[in-house]
Protein backbone atom coordinates (compact mmCIF):
# COMPACT_ATOMS: atom_id res chain seq x y z
CA UNK A 1 0.00 0.00 0.00
CA UNK A 2 2.97 2.49 0.75
CA UNK A 3 4.39 1.85 -2.53
CA UNK A 4 1.09 2.69 -4.61
CA UNK A 5 0.79 5.68 -2.03
CA UNK A 6 4.59 6.83 -3.14
CA UNK A 7 4.49 5.84 -6.70
CA UNK A 8 1.01 8.27 -6.63
CA UNK A 9 2.69 11.03 -4.85
CA UNK A 10 5.99 10.82 -6.80
CA UNK A 11 3.45 11.23 -10.44
CA UNK A 12 1.33 13.92 -9.05
CA UNK A 13 4.55 16.02 -8.09
CA UNK A 14 6.61 15.35 -10.97
CA UNK A 15 3.45 16.26 -13.19
CA UNK A 16 3.63 19.62 -11.39
CA UNK A 17 6.48 20.36 -11.69
CA UNK A 18 6.45 19.99 -15.50
CA UNK A 19 3.15 21.83 -15.31
CA UNK A 20 4.83 24.65 -13.37
CA UNK A 21 7.54 24.88 -15.30
CA UNK A 22 5.92 24.77 -18.94
CA UNK A 23 3.97 27.64 -17.81
CA UNK A 24 7.36 29.64 -16.67
CA UNK A 25 8.80 28.72 -19.89
CA UNK A 26 5.82 30.14 -22.34
CA UNK A 27 5.16 33.25 -20.65
CA UNK A 28 4.55 35.48 -23.24
CA UNK A 29 5.44 39.78 -23.04
CA UNK A 30 2.39 41.67 -23.77
CA UNK A 31 4.28 44.58 -23.81
CA UNK A 32 6.31 45.14 -26.64
CA UNK A 33 3.36 46.05 -29.18
CA UNK A 34 6.30 45.47 -31.68
CA UNK A 35 7.54 41.91 -31.25
CA UNK A 36 3.31 40.89 -31.20
CA UNK A 37 2.98 42.85 -34.57
CA UNK A 38 3.34 40.87 -38.17
CA UNK A 39 6.37 42.40 -39.74
CA UNK A 40 5.42 43.95 -42.76
CA UNK A 41 8.66 46.25 -43.86
CA UNK A 42 8.12 48.64 -40.64
CA UNK A 43 4.62 49.87 -42.14
CA UNK A 44 1.04 48.82 -40.36
CA UNK A 45 -0.67 45.75 -41.56
CA UNK A 46 -3.42 47.21 -44.22
CA UNK A 47 -5.29 43.53 -43.66
CA UNK A 48 -5.30 41.20 -40.97
CA UNK A 49 -2.06 38.86 -40.67
CA UNK A 50 -3.60 35.81 -40.62
CA UNK A 51 -4.20 33.83 -43.84
CA UNK A 52 -8.41 32.64 -44.35
CA UNK A 53 -8.68 29.24 -43.38
CA UNK A 54 -10.66 26.93 -45.69
CA UNK A 55 -13.66 24.75 -44.86
CA UNK A 56 -13.43 22.57 -47.06
CA UNK A 57 -9.80 20.80 -46.71
CA UNK A 58 -10.40 20.61 -43.16
CA UNK A 59 -13.83 18.30 -44.10
CA UNK A 60 -11.64 16.30 -46.39
CA UNK A 61 -8.68 15.49 -43.81
CA UNK A 62 -11.78 14.53 -41.73
CA UNK A 63 -12.91 12.46 -44.52
CA UNK A 64 -9.35 10.75 -44.45
CA UNK A 65 -8.76 10.40 -40.84
CA UNK A 66 -12.30 8.33 -40.77
CA UNK A 67 -11.20 6.67 -43.73
CA UNK A 68 -7.56 5.91 -42.10
CA UNK A 69 -9.05 4.92 -38.55
CA UNK A 70 -10.82 2.18 -40.65
CA UNK A 71 -7.77 0.08 -41.69
CA UNK A 72 -6.89 0.08 -38.17
CA UNK A 73 -10.45 -1.03 -37.38
CA UNK A 74 -10.30 -3.83 -40.19
CA UNK A 75 -6.68 -5.31 -38.91
CA UNK A 76 -7.92 -7.59 -35.64
CA UNK A 77 -10.79 -8.89 -37.94
CA UNK A 78 -8.10 -11.12 -39.76
CA UNK A 79 -7.26 -12.67 -36.43
CA UNK A 80 -11.12 -13.64 -36.39
CA UNK A 81 -11.30 -15.07 -39.00
CA UNK A 82 -9.21 -17.89 -37.15
CA UNK A 83 -11.04 -18.72 -34.69
CA UNK A 84 -14.41 -17.81 -35.53
CA UNK A 85 -16.70 -19.53 -38.23
CA UNK A 86 -16.41 -17.86 -41.74
CA UNK A 87 -20.13 -16.58 -41.72
CA UNK A 88 -19.41 -14.68 -38.61
CA UNK A 89 -16.59 -13.08 -40.10
CA UNK A 90 -18.50 -12.24 -43.03
CA UNK A 91 -21.21 -10.92 -41.67
CA UNK A 92 -19.25 -8.21 -39.37
CA UNK A 93 -17.11 -7.24 -42.25
CA UNK A 94 -20.32 -6.59 -44.26
CA UNK A 95 -22.20 -4.54 -41.77
CA UNK A 96 -18.85 -2.62 -40.94
CA UNK A 97 -18.43 -1.55 -44.71
CA UNK A 98 -21.73 -0.80 -45.29
CA UNK A 99 -21.96 1.44 -42.36
CA UNK A 100 -19.35 3.23 -43.85
CA UNK A 101 -20.39 3.16 -47.45
CA UNK A 102 -23.77 4.96 -45.66
CA UNK A 103 -21.53 7.16 -44.32
CA UNK A 104 -19.79 8.19 -47.37
CA UNK A 105 -23.00 8.38 -49.41
CA UNK A 106 -24.54 10.81 -46.51
CA UNK A 107 -21.27 13.17 -47.14
CA UNK A 108 -21.69 13.04 -50.65
CA UNK A 109 -25.48 13.90 -50.14
CA UNK A 110 -24.73 16.70 -48.03
CA UNK A 111 -22.08 18.42 -50.40
CA UNK A 112 -19.15 18.09 -48.42
CA UNK A 113 -17.41 16.30 -51.04
CA UNK A 114 -18.25 19.07 -53.63
CA UNK A 115 -14.87 21.46 -53.92
CA UNK A 116 -16.71 24.23 -56.04
CA UNK A 117 -20.05 25.63 -55.28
Amino acid sequence: MMKIMLSAMMAISISLILMLACTVISKKSILDREKMSPFECGFDPKSSSRMPFSIQFFLIAVLFLIFDIEIVIILPIISIMKTDPLIYWFITMSMFIIILIGGLYHEWNNGVLEWMK
